[in-house]
């Protein structure tokens, strides 16, 4: 049994560029059907954050924050860097009235992703750095989010503090403390004693998340027919610029695990939150930009997973 949860774990990450982009398709296809399930997303989220969280401990953790620097470098990155970067594409596409612009700035100010720590641990990222970074940036969002709107808009976002709190302790915090508890209890033992079980089971509970959002998103993809043709590749070069940004912002660390876990953070947000700021606070005008870059940055993630590994078996092999 263990051997085929092994297995079935390798064969999901080898076609994980098919069954990712296939996982959204579905999800939009048979969004009457599933959308009932889509309040299951944060308990799904939360068992791929405990499952990563196993493979942690204190040591771990006290060694992320030992290294404040990387942690600024980051958030300056995802939420200074990248939101300019959008603003002025936006300024020359729109104009700098338009609300796709305020949109395009609203996807790189929404927090990381915890979702990112999937892709990180498969990419062969710091899964202590990424989880320390999840948890810091999403306590900060009540401030970054509307200030970032502000400064760029003079516009007030009135988020929800308490909410977003509430989901960050039952995504984020809860499950990682539960993780490093038993990692430390284990003396670091259990992540091999489970893997062959719990990998497999994350590994679905990340196709169910990606499906149940593009469910919750599908009804609202009826208003963006008039605009998609400009928007699309608008928002697909913005994501993959986001990537992009954290991979050689940090290039000069030369570090293969340090550009591939602060690219993943730069370049995925967190979802439930961007769906709901979008829905919730601003005209269906400007969620256009952030529904679109919600949708396209699963498919890039699977790209930049397939690139990182290239890159990294030509720098292995001009090493030896």
């Amino acid at each position: 049994m263990r051997s085929v949860g092994l297995a079935f774990n390798a064969k999901f990450e080898q076609w994980m560029f098919l069954i990712i982009p296939g996982s959204l398709v579905l999800g939009f296809f048979f969004s009457s059907h599933v959308q009932r399930f889509v309040p299951a997303v944060p308990y799904l989220f939360a068992y791929v954050t405990l499952t990563m969280a196993i493979g942690c401990g204190l040591e771990q953790l006290r060694a992320v924050l030992r290294r404040p620097g990387v942690l600024v470098l980051t958030f300056v990155l995802s939420h200074v860097l990248s939101p300019l970067i959008a603003y002025g594409i936006g300024w020359l596409c729109f104009g700098a009235d338009s609300p796709y612009v305020v949109g395009l700035v609203l996807f790189t100010i929404i927090p990381l992703g915890v979702s990112t720590v999937l892709w990180v641990g498969m990419s062969g990222g710091s899964i202590p750095l990424m989880l320390a970074m999840v948890v810091i940036d999403s306590a900060l969002s009540p401030i970054v989010v509307p200030g970032g709107v502000h400064l760029l808009f003079h516009q007030a976002v009135d988020t929800n503090a308490g909410a977003m709190i509430g989901d960050l302790l039952l995504i984020i915090v809860v499950p990682t403390a539960i993780g490093v508890t038993l990692y430390e209890l284990s003396k670091g033992r259990i992540q091999a004693i489970v893997k062959p079980f719990a990998a497999p089971l994350s590994k679905l509970c990340f196709v169910a998340v990606v499906l149940l959002n593009a469910a919750a998103i599908a009804p609202y993809t009826e208003q963006l027919s008039g605009d998609l043709l400009r928007l699309v590749p608008l928002s697909l070069a913005m994501v993959g610029i986001c990537y992009a940004v954290g991979y050689f912002g940090t290039m000069f660390y030369r570090n293969d695990e340090l550009q591939v876990t602060v690219s993943y953070a730069t370049g995925m947000r967190n979802i439930s939150l961007g769906i709901v700021l979008a829905m919730s606070y601003f005209s269906p005008l400007t969620a256009v930009p952030v529904v679109l870059s919600i949708l396209i940055q699963q498919p890039l993630a699977t790209v930049h997973h397939y690139i990182l590994r290239k890159l990294h078996k030509s720098t292995a092999g001009a090493e030896s």
